[in-house]
């Protein structure tokens, strides 16, 4: 005979306080050879409970053995085949789908590879996803929480009721799931749960929520994200060719909710950026935007740092059909689309995964290894499997779901070491008494190989990027040599020393040439990008413009010169958006970039001039093959002068895989014009100026060479042939053969 509830279960039902509600509630077959079923079903809403069959006919009513909504009763076999409830309240009638009618939903080697931290695509087990079971449409939820009491599914198809959807326990990997006939899409949901001790906690936002609302709104959305049709498989097909070391990687960095905006207080969508950015950066000749992380996350002055919704973009922008369309759009344009990543750390809102069933779930409990004191933030604990495994598929769910094509990851020497931003006594040693977190790299090094391994990607070659700002060996090296698996490592190093070079005034600058020069003592070392990011110019730095010393026309003089040299160093290119334009005031969140720099005379020309040059430099860098493909090889770079320090002058020349594929660099960083100044060439003949930042093109003084060079077989600078060229103040040209 099948159990029979007692007073005290039933009373646990009605107070949702029972951690096993389907071995009380649904159909039970009574095991005494009648074949008949035992129907027990808890609705508080209702005065009166009736079976009916598919076709609506009545079939019982159930007995109502508790005043709060408990009902009961026995069924034959053939009353409950196909049956559905129908609900009585006063003059009110309606009809549902039993929830507790229906089989687990996990299988078994679904809950194997969970607990193992080795299901690559958790995403579809979890969370919340249409589906259609025995015949009938609605919604399966599965969430992991094994240290609470009970978890229910409440939204707003139940009247946020945490006693009508309480889910079933899988125990051998802690999930609960349960399948809600009825529920559709666009339906808001949280979950309630109870801790071990019988606490109720915060109402809990779904960690793998495909959409979640819009702040300061925190419930998750049932959404699907099918909807688009795809339409970028050329793009697919050659990315590994575009995100390759020897391809042109010029990106410029977005934060989506400032670059323009429509009024103070609203924001483009995804769509409008589509029509506005993405044509603009074509234009500009960058090859990929980096958007700042489009997670759900609650604080905008986070700037997405801080995510709790890593499944969901956020619904700042549009659904995520509106991002899929987005990234449709850049991929249309030849643009490549990187997204910031943050697996290191989480905000402590009491709706996300911050004490999720009423323990340390996610993080660790001891605060020295589970609390990050620069951030106010909790850290992943990445010693256990499922968190890992969490982290592992979100990032594979982003490339797969929506053609990510690189994801840059924020804060790796945060998880690198133990001791990061803390003192003695504030970090707990790893098993050997190091300062390594052997967790964390476990995990990049596992979340590289898959992500470079795989067919996640739609096609494979997509990149991973570390922001890494220690000289930890081997991030852009393979994991089986002992790397941590990465494609490319942002050259932090290259950008504080330049960035201090440029802001100190040229009679100075002879003094630290060295800072110029210190990068290519490493720049092989990695495959690295440089750097001019959001974190350049916020927290009172300033913007790039309002850091070069001089008067205005010193100052843009300054900015195109340290451009010209960025963009012809070897390395991938990185700036942050306004910095194209010399935007003069530091990024403010808040607020548009200043467009209207670029308008009128008043200074406008200037700022057009920064704009011109560098989409010019992008197009330059892009069809010159010397320029980008030994970006990261020793081969590629040639000093021609890296030594004349008292007169602030570089000379460098690059060098592409064919015979004879050469550019020459030559950067004065004082406001002396130098005639008839003899600089080293690799070959003879005639060169032309291919780019001259101090042109007038560019609001400069227009000093330059008339376009043209004549190499004589002159030897000097330890190169074959020279020439004497006409050096603008405060610039860098460009030289190609003729």
């Amino acid at each position: 005979m099948p159990h029979t509830p007692s007073a005290a279960e039933i009373a646990a039902i009605t107070h949702a306080t029972h951690g096993d509600v389907f071995a009380i509630l649904g159909p039970h077959p009574l095991h005494d050879g009648s074949g008949r079923v035992a129907l027990r079903v808890f609705r508080p809403d209702a005065d009166k409970v009736t079976v009916i069959g598919p076709d609506g006919a009545e079939r019982l009513d159930l007995a109502r053995l508790d005043p709060d909504g408990f009902f009961a009763g026995t069924l034959t076999a053939e009353q409950a085949a196909g049956y559905r409830l129908r609900l009585t309240r006063g003059t009110d009638r309606w009809e549902i789908e039993d929830p507790y009618r229906f089989p687990p939903l996990l299988g078994e080697m679904d809950q194997y590879l969970l607990g193992e931290g080795r299901h690559w695509r958790s995403y579809e087990k979890l969370g919340a996803h249409l589906d259609v079971i025995d015949g009938v449409a609605g919604v399966r939820f599965a969430v992991w929480a094994p240290s609470a009491r009970r978890v229910s599914v409440v939204g707003d198809f139940n009247g946020w009721d945490g006693r009508l959807h309480v889910m079933r326990l899988r125990m051998g990997a802690g999930i609960w799931e349960i399948f809600i006939p009825g529920v559709g899409e666009g339906a808001h949901y949280k979950y309630e749960l109870l801790d071990a001790n019988g606490h109720l906690l915060p109402l809990k936002a779904d960690p793998h929520a495909l959409a979640a609302e819009y702040r300061p709104a925190t419930a998750s959305i049932v959404a699907r994200i099918d909807h688009h049709a795809w339409q970028d498989g050329d793009w697919l097909a050659q990315r590994a060719a575009r995100n390759a070391r020897s391809a042109p990687i010029s990106i410029y960095e977005v934060h989506p909710g400032s670059w323009r905006r429509p009024d103070k207080d609203g924001y483009l969508s995804w769509r409008d950026l589509a029509d506005q950015l993405v044509p603009y950066v074509q234009e500009m000749g960058f090859t990929h935007i980096e958007v700042m992380p489009v997670h759900e996350h609650p604080f905008d002055g986070s700037w997405g740092y801080q995510a709790l919704g890593l499944f969901a973009p956020t619904s700042r922008f549009g659904t995520p059909t509106d991002f899929q369309a987005f990234v449709d759009a850049c991929h249309k344009a030849d643009i490549g689309l990187i997204i910031d990543w943050v697996p290191g750390h989480f905000p402590t809102d009491a709706h996300g995964l911050s004490q999720f069933d009423g323990s340390h779930l996610y993080d660790h409990a001891d605060p020295r290894q589970g609390y990050h004191p620069d951030w106010n933030t909790a850290i992943y604990n990445f010693g256990r499997n499922e968190v890992t495994n969490f982290l592992i598929s979100n990032a594979l769910f982003w490339l797969r779901h929506y053609h990510i094509d690189g994801l840059r990851v924020d804060a790796v020497a945060s998880m690198l070491y133990l001791d990061y931003s803390r003192k003695e006594g504030e970090w707990i040693p790893n098993r050997h008494g190091g300062r390594e977190n052997l967790e964390a790299i476990d995990f990049m090094r596992r979340m590289n190989a898959l992500v470079y391994g795989t067919e996640e990607g739609q096609g494979g070659g997509a990149i991973t990027i570390a922001e890494e700002s220690t000289a930890w060996p081997g991030v852009s090296q393979p994991a089986h040599n002992g790397g941590l698996g990465f494609g490319y490592k942002w050259n932090m190093g290259w950008m504080h020393d330049t960035l201090k070079y440029m802001q100190l005034d040229p009679i100075h600058r002879r003094h630290h040439h060295n800072d110029l020069t210190f990068g290519l003592l490493y720049a092989f070392s990695e495959n690295f990008i440089l750097p001019l990011s959001h974190d350049e110019v916020v927290h009172g730095k300033g913007s790039l413009l309002a850091r070069m010393p001089g008067d205005d026309w010193q100052k843009f003089a300054n900015l195109r010169a340290y451009f010209g040299f960025m963009w012809t160093h070897p390395g991938k290119k990185l700036l942050f958006m306004g910095g194209e334009f010399a935007q003069g005031r530091e990024w403010n969140h808040d607020g548009q970039l200043d467009w209207h720099l670029l308008d009128g005379e008043g200074g406008g020309h200037w700022h057009r001039g920064v704009r011109d040059f560098v989409r010019d430099l992008n197009h330059l860098y892009r069809d010159t093959p010397a320029l980008h493909e030994r970006d990261c090889e020793a081969e590629g770079f040639r000093w021609i002068k890296g030594g004349s320090a008292d007169e602030s002058v570089l000379a460098y020349s690059r060098h592409g895989f064919a015979e004879g594929s050469v550019a020459v660099s030559v950067v004065n960083f004082t406001p002396v014009p130098r005639q008839r100044y003899r600089i080293g060439l690799p070959r003879g003949g005639a060169w032309r100026e291919a780019l001259n930042s101090d042109s007038s093109t560019y609001a400069g003084s227009g000093i330059g060479n008339d376009g043209l060079i004549q190499a004589e077989n002159l030897p000097w600078d330890g190169q074959p042939c020279s020439a004497e060229i006409t050096l603008p103040p405060l610039a860098c040209l460009v030289l190609l053969p003729a």
